[in-house]
């Protein structure tokens, strides 16, 4: 059996004892994996459990060699990048406001008449499924003077009707009701829908655009990553909860999300007690990307011959789709789905989506839901983010030095290449 004990990789707080203000770690959740029951024969699901195994060998030989993936260099990021409000402005233009945004799973939409509304760098946008089950997405405004037709959640509505002078909407925008036309006056119903958003729905996961005017191309934007999301099934998912955290801006928040190198200091009764840490597999395609941490059953399955192997228990794939949702657990019965999204150049949103391949029925299932859901909220609140709220305070009084990223944080430079090509790309009133 192979033995990990570089300093990366083994337990680093022996003989520290932690903070005296540090809440107690909660109790890691039970792991159990989905992938190595799917029996789906389906083009995708073939395609997923292949390439799954491939994984699993390319983290074995990691583990083996007590590597992890490596750039080919280091990269240097200014801090300037993280605090001009101007250079802010011009990322959210040129990415959140020009991209198909993945702004709600499927699920949270899981049959006619249900909608789910979320606000986007200001703009209030609501996602619908009609009666048809056909997706739509507008602007949250009546049209009548503006006022906000739902407030942020997800719901069943059969009608949309404004709060304020009760204009009523169906499910795809379109006007069907003036409250006292009579003394209002006649209102032609063709000019006064909802303004409507391009949206799309692929592998589980809806897509919408802020612009009305774009013609965004999914299968293009997803590109060869949209059969491995549509192997993960998550459009069969059941949505069980959603929870909201202010965060830092947006990149100091991401910055987080993408490498394993802080699993053992950061995380060291939480994350690193499944997961080892600085080592993993990193794949791209586009902007978009996978990390695949190794997790601590592997150290069992080496010795395995790859038939008896689950890939749910050897490797926690964690699959990111540009600019900001963030896929982890999709091997699993448990999913955790992060949407993080700017609201300021120094402050974001993020939802925490929890996804069971299962519905919860009896109190047990949805006692150890609720404990998955409840561990995933703290650690990211009382660890990553407390850390991440420090970043944050510290970006001022180091503005004019940069940042370096590692080679073993591919997943930092892709990101933030990205969105220096789609600076450079932008138009050049954006940029």
């Amino acid at each position: 059996m192979v033995q990990t004990s570089s300093p990366e990789i083994r337990d680093t707080t022996a003989g520290r004892g932690s903070p005296a203000s540090a809440p107690p770690a909660p109790p890691t959740p039970d792991y159990s994996s989905w992938i190595s029951q799917d029996r789906s024969t389906d083009p995708a699901a073939v395609t997923m459990r292949r390439e799954a195994a491939e994984l699993v060998e390319r983290v074995m030989a990691h583990y083996r060699d007590n590597t992890t993936h490596e750039a080919e260099g280091q990269w240097t990021e200014p801090v300037a990048h993280y605090l001009d409000a101007d250079r802010w402005r011009r990322e959210t233009d040129a990415v959140h406001r020009s991209v198909p945004l993945p702004l709600a799973m499927s699920s949270e939409l899981p049959g006619p008449n249900t909608y789910k509304a979320i606000d986007v760098l200001g703009i209030p946008v609501l996602i619908t499924r009609d009666r048809q089950g056909a997706i739509h997405a507008m602007i949250n405004a009546c049209r009548h003077r503006g006022a906000k037709l739902l407030e942020p959640g997800c719901g069943v509505q059969k009608r949309l009707t404004c709060p304020y002078h009760s204009w009523s909407y169906d499910l795809a925008g379109q006007l069907r009701g003036v409250y006292a036309e009579k003394t209002f006056g006649e209102v032609p119903r063709e000019g006064r829908s909802l303004v409507t958003l391009p949206v799309g729905e692929r592998a589980g996961i809806v897509f919408v655009s802020l612009d009305p005017a774009a013609e965004p191309d999914l299968d293009a934007w997803l590109g060869d990553l949209q059969p491995l999301l549509e192997g993960l099934r998550l459009a069969e998912c059941h949505h069980y909860s959603t929870s909201e955290l202010t965060s830092p801006n947006w990149k100091v928040t991401l910055d987080g999300y993408l490498e394993t190198y802080h699993f053992a200091s950061l995380h060291p009764k939480t994350v690193f007690e499944t997961n080892l840490s600085n080592m993993m597999a990193h794949d791209t395609w586009g902007p978009h990307q996978r990390i695949a941490p190794a997790l601590r059953p592997i150290a069992r399955a080496v010795d395995l011959p790859p038939e008896q192997r689950d890939p749910g228990d050897c490797v926690g794939p964690i699959y990111w789709l540009f600019p900001g949702l963030a896929i982890a657990g999709g091997w699993r019965q448990k999913i955790a789905v992060s949407l993080v999204l700017p609201r300021t150049a120094t402050e974001s949103v993020t939802q925490q989506i929890i996804l069971l391949r299962e519905p919860a029925v009896t109190d047990e299932e949805r006692q150890a839901a609720d404990r998955f859901g409840e561990w995933f909220h703290e650690v990211v609140r009382d660890e990553d983010y407390a850390t991440t709220y420090g970043v944050q305070q510290g970006l001022k009084a180091l503005d004019g030095t940069d940042f370096v990223f590692g080679r073993n944080e591919p997943g930092l430079q892709h990101f933030h290449r990205t969105i220096h090509q789609h600076l450079d790309t932008a138009p050049r009133a954006a940029r």
